[in-house]
């Protein structure tokens, strides 16, 4: 779907309008769409605020920087060809500063360039031409992730396995007294680890219980978000070992170290 579909799915959005999808008495979420195409940009803009969210628009890196550390965003709706900055570095810089959800959103639709992006910490890949509604859909899913009310049910606050301490009310993480910053996609991922340490865990439980996606069968998603959760917990806490035609398990011996 291409900028002119998006504009006659905006204009169907008008005319057949409905209530947002809000709960009453809460605070909406605040989504920064950033795109250098002011169609394109409208019209998520437009799908994301039926649905009851409020919108901030960048069309420019460095505004959208700008955006991203004054408006407090919920989550960031990130185009990667953008003209000044790039969406590649804007996801750098804001993986050094804070956890904010990001979903990538682009033409580019190698494998390569969705690696990269999650290598860098995105959370979630779009690719043009995209449908609006599963838009909307993969943004609800990750702010899902994000919130204490995720996927996976809250059975106690802090969860331990050996230095490694995961308190799923304040989503923090700490490995012998040294905070880790974690993604939402790379917390609940280590969540599904700590409960269950020792078991296997293929890709495609992995992707249903922590990424709450349908999964589409792209392994190395789940492989990329697996890699950069290994280096943030480093040496010192226990391994994300990887089982040969199966998937991943949290291993070794926590009293050993």
């Amino acid at each position: 779907m291409g900028v002119d579909a998006l504009s006659h799915w905006a204009l169907r959005a008008r005319i057949y309008s409905r209530a947002p999808m809000t709960t009453p008495h809460t605070e909406p979420r605040r989504i920064l769409v950033v795109d250098d195409d002011p169609k394109t940009a409208a019209s998520i803009r437009l799908y994301l605020e039926r649905e009851g969210y409020e919108t901030v628009v960048a069309h420019g890196g460095r505004r959208a920087l700008e955006l991203a550390r004054s408006e407090s965003p919920d989550l960031l709706v990130l185009d990667l060809m953008l003209p000044e900055v790039d969406g590649y570095e804007i996801c750098r810089a804001l993986r050094t500063e804070s956890s904010v959800p990001i979903v990538m959103l682009t033409a580019r639709t190698t494998e390569e360039d969705k690696l990269r992006g999650l290598d860098l910490g995105a959370d979630d890949y779009i690719a043009k031409p995209f449908s609006p509604r599963e838009l909307v859909a993969r943004v609800r899913a990750v702010l899902r992730r994000a919130s204490a009310s995720g996927a996976i049910p809250d059975a106690g606050a802090t969860l331990s396995y050996g230095d490694l301490r995961v308190d799923t009310r304040a989503h923090t993480v700490n490995s012998d007294g040294r905070p880790i910053h974690l993604t939402p996609a790379e917390f609940k991922l280590l969540e599904v680890f700590v409960r269950a340490p020792g078991r296997a865990f293929t890709r495609r439980e992995l992707a249903d219980r922590a990424l709450g996606w349908d999964f589409d069968g792209f392994d190395r998603t789940v492989d990329a978000h697996v890699k950069n959760l290994r280096k943030k917990l480093g040496d010192g806490a226990p391994r994300i070992e990887t089982v040969y035609g199966v998937g991943y398990r949290l291993g070794g011996d926590p009293d050993a170290r």
